[in-house]
């Protein structure tokens, strides 16, 4: 059998980790909540996989994802993050559906994983319970293999995975999973009664303990919070109802989109193409529970690289 060279080698091992690069990225973005902290995770694996004794490597697969989950660890631990974090300046930032770092979405398990109302729950986990849940639920690693990744042992393994999934029932989304068609119908009739400002019927599309929460274009250090389905439909009509609002809808200025984010519900508004900002729903029995308001360019950067390739139906307001 002939030998190859170090070139042939070295092209070789990096087809190995290319072949690799999207469930990477699909993990580190589920342990994370943001693109391109994910990206930059998988980098720094390729670097330490490129400077490392490949010969010695013998299932690569595992060891680049005990390298990019240990990684991902090592950022949510960090003085840094948890500050930025803990004052609740932190939303997970939105991919269109079809983008490859959210992974495969052959099962609603799989689908969940990556909705932003999970990825949210996230934030009550420990980095531990949270790299644990995901490698068992989402990507169906055993105790044994997931006990090697971390570091730890088995029993602590299930103990993490029994608490993480007891934190996350007591607070996941109610209703199971929606029909993508008939919600997005919902939170289009939610922006256009927005911009006529007809109040009773966004309160009536609300839930009775409905919030929003914007990230106020990264423009502030806090997120804007409104209880209740008065205030929430309040918020909407003054963002989406004013004359300054509609005058810019009207003559092209903005566009705007309904599309699936995350695999839920959203409103993108466009400047030619680019998206400048974006709202995401949760649903419950075909109510609105929550809204976020997404308009922090830096969250916006991977769902525009996305955009440009996205062929979007026709604009709900804004021709």
């Amino acid at each position: 059998m002939e030998r190859m060279d170090g070139t042939a080698t070295d092209r070789f091992d990096t087809g190995r980790f290319e072949a690799s690069r999207d469930r990477l990225a699909s993990l580190a973005y589920r342990l994370l909540g943001s693109a391109a902290d994910a990206e930059d995770a998988v980098q720094d694996a390729y670097l330490r996989w490129q400077a490392a004794d490949r010969r010695r490597i013998e299932v690569p697969e595992a060891w680049l994802t005990k390298v990019v989950t240990n990684l991902c660890l090592d950022r949510l631990r960090s003085a840094r993050v948890r500050r930025e974090r803990s004052v609740g300046t932190w939303l997970p930032e939105p991919l269109l559906d079809g983008d490859p770092m959210l992974g495969p979405a052959d099962t609603f398990e799989r689908r969940e994983s990556v909705s932003l109302a999970v990825l949210t729950l996230m934030e009550r986990l420990s980095p531990v319970e949270r790299a644990v849940y995901l490698l068992r639920e989402t990507f169906s690693y055993g105790h044994a293999e997931i006990a090697g990744i971390l570091g730890i042992s088995e029993s602590a393994s299930q103990q993490h995975l029994h608490r993480a999934r007891s934190r996350i029932a007591a607070t996941r989304s109610r209703g199971g999973e929606v029909d993508r068609a008939a919600a997005l119908r919902i939170v289009e009739e939610f922006f256009t009664a927005a911009a006529s400002g007809r109040t009773e019927r966004l309160v009536e599309l609300l839930t009775d303990d409905a919030a929003a929460i914007s990230d106020a274009a990264g423009l502030t250090g806090t997120m804007l919070r409104y209880y209740t389905p008065r205030r929430v439909a309040a918020a909407a009509r003054a963002g989406f109802g004013s004359p300054a609002a509609k005058q810019r809808f009207a003559d092209g200025a903005i566009i705007v989109h309904s599309a699936p984010v995350n695999g839920g519900p959203a409103i993108l508004f466009a400047v030619g193409d680019k998206v400048i900002g974006t709202l995401t729903f949760d649903l419950v029995h075909g109510k609105i529970a929550l809204v976020r308001g997404i308009a922090d360019p830096a969250r916006l950067v991977r769902l525009n690289e996305g955009w440009r390739r996205y062929e979007p139906g026709p604009p709900v307001l804004g021709r």
